[in-house]
């Protein structure tokens, strides 16, 4: 049986964290009103190149110009943290 792994695995494998970008971008037709648009991806940190790509189609592509991003990242596999322990654990 032929066991499938998925991609947000295979990223979180290759250093991907989960990345939660809040957008505020000014509305096309009332420039004066904010909007909040909450993205999220897995990404690489710091540089963020998934982010990045989305931010720069934003720009490209939709009318509503951004106000400000606010960016939260967290890497949900690392390796392990290994420590000496001084001393012998007898099981019976």
């Amino acid at each position: 049986m032929a066991t499938v792994v998925s991609k947000e695995f295979r990223l979180q494998m290759q250093g991907y964290g989960l990345t939660t970008a809040e957008i505020h971008y000014h509305l096309p037709d009332h420039p004066s009103l904010l909007q909040l648009y909450v993205w999220q991806e897995y990404d690489l940190a710091p540089h963020f190149p998934e982010l990045k790509g989305f931010l720069d189609y934003w720009a490209r592509e939709l009318e509503g110009a951004l106000h400000s991003v606010r960016v939260a990242h967290k890497t949900l596999i690392r390796p392990s943290e290994w420590r000496t322990v001084d001393g012998v654990i007898a099981i019976q």
